[in-house]
């Protein structure tokens, strides 16, 4: 044989060992965390807590990027025992939907409702179940399948939770049914003293989305958090009519994702998790969304916590697909999304039910219905917008009370110092205005600038109800 022949030889021979190690590596690295913590610590379990926050049709993206997150886990090696879902579960099946009992997340994407075992639908999706489940409280907890994390001092968790947010808060079904940053974070806390995880990571997916942990998560909880969002914009939507590429017809007018989730899972669709850091994909996620020179219409990925995280590989977290093991970032699409391919997630209901018009007939039910909800809408918003100024007008006693609208704290600084007061400033804007998450509560950094400064809080529930019974 020549020299050339045993010089292909070795080469083939090289390769093969190379690709054989790899292959063991992805196993290993999977393996140690399907197992139960060993006596040494050696080994882990990956534990995952997926929640969808809303219902109703025009918001078919959160429930989308969730069955989204489901399948990437189970490719993962996440085994269903170690993954709680929190979804509504009204739109697969609504009549609204085009394709009864398929969900996607993007125009061409596959189905990614089917298979997804769901532990809490319906109003059991709520912020005592929530914050008893990642606690492992299994007397907490009401309906569902009563399950909750039983992790340890070995375990990895991840959360990930999309939905409405506004500053200081995230939305649930129920609209008066708010998880407030500040209690998010003391069960963050109570998990660690209690030893509830080794390592986590949290992603958010909301409005303000960094509001829930600026200034009150600690970086030595071994937590890292990740937000689709810093603590002062707004998220945004993907995939909807209006933008490109756009969705199928039939789902012309609805979002069928979020910008910030459809990166970091798209990413996770595609790499090698086992050699993708935590860091690369929040760059990738921050590349794509966009760059600081257009933050008018772009939103910020931001982090928090214990940064050291950042260097750990996702397969500790969401696992790797095998199918990825040969993956190279060749024709990777990173590249940051056109403009108009985002629409603020605080216009998607009016975007919904403009589209709802165009397609229903002329003066049929469907029609005139759909009319009325955004004539209805437009006026609530409104309402809102007047009632937020003046109230901060009778709160303060001055007229010129816009800056508190906007004005904002240092970086690093929580939303807000006294947060009995917060809670009772949204309890009063929710009862006598009737504001929602997806739009009205965004006003909250309003409500903590009230506080902040030491009002009577008396005095500012008489005022939101003055202000909100004059409308």
């Amino acid at each position: 044989m020549s020299s050339l022949g045993y010089f292909q030889i070795l080469v083939f021979l090289y390769a093969f060992l190379v690709f054989s190690a790899e292959s063991r590596k992805t196993q290993l690295q999977n393996n140690n965390y399907d197992t139960e913590s060993s006596e040494d610590g050696a080994k882990g379990t990956r534990w995952a807590v997926l929640i969808a926050g809303s219902k109703e049709f025009y918001n078919y993206r959160h429930q989308a990027d969730i069955c989204h997150a489901y399948q990437i886990l189970r490719k993962g090696g996440l085994k269903d025992e170690n993954i709680i879902v929190f979804m509504y579960d009204d739109i697969a099946f609504s009549p609204e939907n085009p394709r009864p009992g398929v969900i996607i997340n993007r125009p061409d994407g596959d189905d990614v409702y089917n298979g997804v075992l769901k532990d809490y639908t319906g109003e059991a999706v709520n912020v005592k179940n929530f914050l008893n489940v990642i606690l492992g409280n299994e007397s907490g907890v009401t309906g569902g399948s009563g399950r909750v994390l039983k992790s340890g001092p070995h375990d990895h968790v991840f959360i990930y939770y999309a939905d409405h947010g506004a500053p200081g808060l995230l939305g649930m079904p129920d609209d008066e049914d708010i998880l407030l940053a500040k209690d998010f974070i003391q069960v963050l806390e109570k998990m660690h003293q209690h030893k509830r995880y080794k390592k986590m990571v949290i992603y958010v997916e909301a409005c303000e989305a960094g509001s829930m942990f600026e200034g009150l998560l600690k970086k030595n909880l071994n937590i890292l958090a990740v937000t689709a969002s810093n603590a002062n914009e707004s998220s945004y939507g993907t995939y909807c009519g209006v933008t490109y590429p756009p969705p199928p017809p039939e789902y012309d007018g609805n979002c069928l994702g979020d910008a910030f989730s459809v990166s970091w899972l798209e990413d996770s669709d595609l790499h090698d998790m086992s050699k993708e850091t935590l860091k690369q994909q929040y760059q990738v996620v921050r590349r794509r969304i966009g760059s600081d020179a257009e933050s008018e219409m772009r939103s910020h990925v931001s982090r928090f916590g214990t940064e050291e995280l950042l260097k750990d590989y996702l397969v500790s977290y969401i696992g790797t697909n095998p199918e990825n093991e040969n993956f190279t970032s060749n024709g990777f699409i990173s590249s940051p999304m056109f403009n108009s391919s985002l629409v603020n997630t605080r216009d998607i209901p009016l975007l919904y039910l403009k589209k709802k018009i165009e397609k229903s007939p002329m003066d049929s039910p469907q029609r005139q219905e759909a009319q009325k909800k955004l004539l209805d809408e437009i006026n609530h918003r409104k309402q809102i917008d007047e009632s937020i100024t003046e109230i901060l007008r009778l709160s303060i006693k001055q007229n010129n009370v816009l800056n508190l609208l906007t004005s904002t704290r240092s970086t690093g600084k929580a939303l807000v110092d006294d947060w009995d007061c917060f809670k009772t400033m949204i309890t009063s804007f929710q009862k006598y205005c009737g504001a929602k998450v997806d739009y009205g509560l965004k006003y909250t950094r309003a409500l903590a600038n009230i506080c902040n400064m030491g009002v009577d809080m008396k005095q500012t529930v008489s005022a939101i109800e003055q202000a909100c019974s004059i409308k």
